[in-house]
């Protein structure tokens, strides 16, 4: 089990260093393609919207083949991909190519998360899901960091070379471990894709699951790609500064799976919920306020631990809707968190432009902070009950 944990968390970091790694660039992208800071800032909805919608079309390939294959597959594409949006010459080809890229990367870390589901008692299953979450958070803060130098040693086209490099060098690397996992592939059966949907959405938890990742994704992730204008616009024009305020979400999440392990032995998942709900409200009504960026960066390091302490039990209660169907159970839960991405920097746009900063992020702040109290009120049946 340690082993294919250890794996899975492998393809996961590489795998994530990207999926950050243009929000603090998106100026230099604007500036360098002759579009707005706002149009370049839809390659976040660019990626995310394709990496959604086909969620329940990997999720069923995932439970009819080999989890691992797929993967395999998924991280190639991803990584040409990667590689060709640095040669891109015109925005809509970049664009272009952040669809494919997004499409593909939808069939890893979903899918991993899958595996660790097949492999892992349902008891131990917080811990183990934590241990991704640690890989995927170090990826995202290396990402954003390392891009926002990156972006200033050697222009944004570097963000997208050096990230598509370490997913090939990556994926030569797992392949072997894949191959030795044995996994056993299933079969091509269309009449096993409704029936597993069916049992998912039947479960009456799925609803507050999926609805709440999806306003996890609106109202949280969709400030990520303005970030590095709001702190242009407050006179901090280095896209390593962005990015290194970025990359506090993900130092937050390393802490959260430090801790997670004593949190859960000191508080119940309804109060973890609650607090992770409250807290993501306060940050975002700091990030109205606009601080400094070395607070802003403190703040994001609470977001990102706040943000987990909700979204960490939501993933939890994901992997046992359906266990028969658990890649499409996983798959279904990043369709809704990943059309949250999407929408949410077109929620923010509109708003900057129609109403401002201000009134848009304390909407989100209020969301969220009634989204955490709604899971803590609703779901109630613990995951360590169930076999």
């Amino acid at each position: 089990m340690g082993r294919v944990l250890n794996l899975m968390a492998f393809v996961v970091f590489a795998t994530t260093l990207f999926m950050r790694s243009v929000d603090p660039v998106i100026p230099q992208i604007a500036e360098g393609l002759n579009v707005t800071p706002t149009t370049a800032a839809m390659l976040s909805t660019g990626f995310t919207l394709p990496y959604a919608l086909i969620q329940p079309v990997l999720g069923a390939l995932a439970d009819m083949f080999s989890k691992t294959r797929l993967i395999a597959v998924c991280m190639l594409i991803v990584g040409i991909a990667t590689l060709a949006c640095g040669l891109a010459t015109n925005f809509e080809t970049l664009m272009a190519l952040r669809v494919v890229a997004g499409i593909t990367a939808g069939g890893v870390f979903p899918i991993a998360l899958a595996v660790a589901g097949d492999r892992v008692p349902v008891q131990q299953r917080q811990v183990a899901i934590g241990r991704l979450l640690f890989a995927a958070m170090s990826g995202n803060l290396l990402g954003a960091s390392g891009a926002g130098v990156i972006g200033d040693l050697f222009g944004w086209r570097g963000v997208f070379f050096v990230t598509g490099a370490i997913d090939l060098i990556a994926l030569a690397v797992a392949y072997p471990g894949f191959r030795s996992m044995g996994e056993r592939p299933g079969r091509f059966d269309l009449s096993s894709l409704l029936p597993n949907y069916r049992a998912i959405f039947s479960n009456p938890m799925a609803k507050y699951c999926f609805g709440a990742v999806f306003l996890e994704g609106v109202f949280l992730f969709g400030v990520f790609p303005y970030m590095a204008e709001f702190l242009r616009t407050e006179g901090e024009p280095r896209a390593s500064i962005a990015g290194v305020v970025i990359a506090g979400f993900g130092i937050g999440g390393v802490i959260y799976t430090f801790m997670v392990g004593w949190l859960l032995e000191h508080f119940r998942e309804r109060q973890l919920m609650a607090a992770g709900g409250m807290v993501m409200g306060f940050c975002l009504v700091m990030i109205a306020l606009r601080m400094p960026w070395p607070v802003e960066f403190a703040n994001f390091m609470l977001l990102g631990f706040g943000f987990y302490l909700l979204h960490g039990c939501i993933q939890v209660y994901v992997t046992e809707l359906a266990p028969a169907a658990r890649g499409s159970a996983t798959a279904g839960h990043s369709m809704f968190f990943f059309l949250g991405h999407a929408a949410g920097p077109v929620v923010y746009g509109l708003g900057l432009s129609g109403v401002g900063a201000t009134p848009v992020l304390l909407l989100g702040a209020a969301t969220l902070a009634a989204t955490g109290w709604i899971c803590a009120l609703r779901l109630k049946h613990s995951p360590v009950t169930q076999s």
